[in-house]
């Protein structure tokens, strides 16, 4: 696991990501869906274990993309 970056930027990334995600789950629990709840979960772990901006974003614009395509 990479040391604790304390960097604005993948703090920030972290964050936004993480919210995406949190608000993913939720929704994906509130309506028994298993997709959003997978991806809500993916979204607000993978940036513990991935320190670099450019991989955090290209990461996370996959996973929302995978949001986008899964939707009702």
């Amino acid at each position: 696991m990479p040391a604790l970056d304390l960097d604005p930027t993948t703090m920030a990334l972290n964050f936004l990501f993480g919210g995406i995600g949190f608000v993913a789950f939720r929704y994906g629990r509130k309506m028994q869906q298993i997709p959003p709840v997978v991806l809500g979960m993916a979204l607000m772990t993978y940036p513990l274990f991935v320190s670099s901006a450019l991989w955090l974003v290209a990461i996370g614009a996959c996973l929302t993309g995978g949001l986008w395509l899964w939707r009702d």
